[in-house]
């Protein structure tokens, strides 16, 4: 949590080798690690859901899901796409994280909002990760789409995935997250459990702190 500029996006874009960063460390069960890029963060098991999803509108749902890793087969000799497998695995995907798709040939163009962030998830969740970092994924999303999106949260966490959830929408905080860490100005100014705290205080500490900030400076 923080407020507009406290270096959320910069923090994800870190983990997820989009960007570098100039100091600090970074461990995974306590080794140390370094990346290069976007590929050094997924070999550690790293994913990332971007605000805005990275997803494909004219391609179907199992292309979406697949891509840059499509199943192959081989006929005659030649590497062709193996579509049957393909729509076969994405179905099984989506069944076993609960997501209600109907027809995985559908255009990403054609689904609704929160149907789009389930499928940026889910092809998230199909890599195996050990963390998973979603930037704002219930933003402009229906009520009955957040809870549709929170609940998905929930079943990718129960099967042992570490979820970083970057939000605006404090109560989301409350109903999926153990543990809150306040930013501000790129430091981590405070970590709450949630048991520990409610919505007053972690208010306080992202609007009071700011106002102190600036005071201080006057």
């Amino acid at each position: 949590m923080g407020d507009n500029g406290a270096g959320k996006s910069t923090l994800t874009k870190i983990l997820s080798g989009a960007v570098l960063p100039t100091s600090g460390r970074i461990a995974i069960d306590g080794e140390e690690v370094t990346f290069s890029g976007p590929a050094d963060a997924q070999r550690c098991h790293i994913q990332m859901v971007y605000q805005d999803l990275s997803l494909c509108d004219t391609v179907d749902v199992a292309g979406n899901l697949f891509m840059g890793r499509e199943p192959m087969r081989r006929v005659l000799g030649m590497p062709l796409l193996d579509e049957a497998r393909m729509h076969r695995e994405a179905r099984q995907i989506l069944e076993a994280l609960g997501i209600t798709i109907p027809d995985t040939r559908a255009q990403v163009r054609h689904l609704s909002g929160g149907q789009r962030q389930a499928v940026a998830i889910a092809r998230a969740a199909a890599f195996g990760p050990k963390v998973l970092v979603m930037d704002e994924p219930t933003a402009a999303l229906a009520v009955a789409e957040v809870e549709a999106v929170l609940e998905l949260i929930r079943t990718i966490s129960r099967q042992g995935v570490s979820v970083i959830l970057i939000t605006h929408r404090l109560q989301d905080l409350f109903l999926v997250c153990d543990r809150i860490m306040v930013m501000y100005d790129g430091a981590n100014l405070a970590e709450r459990r949630i048991a520990d705290t409610d919505l007053n205080e972690v208010v306080e500490l992202i609007v009071g702190h700011k106002f102190t900030a600036r005071s201080a400076s006057a």
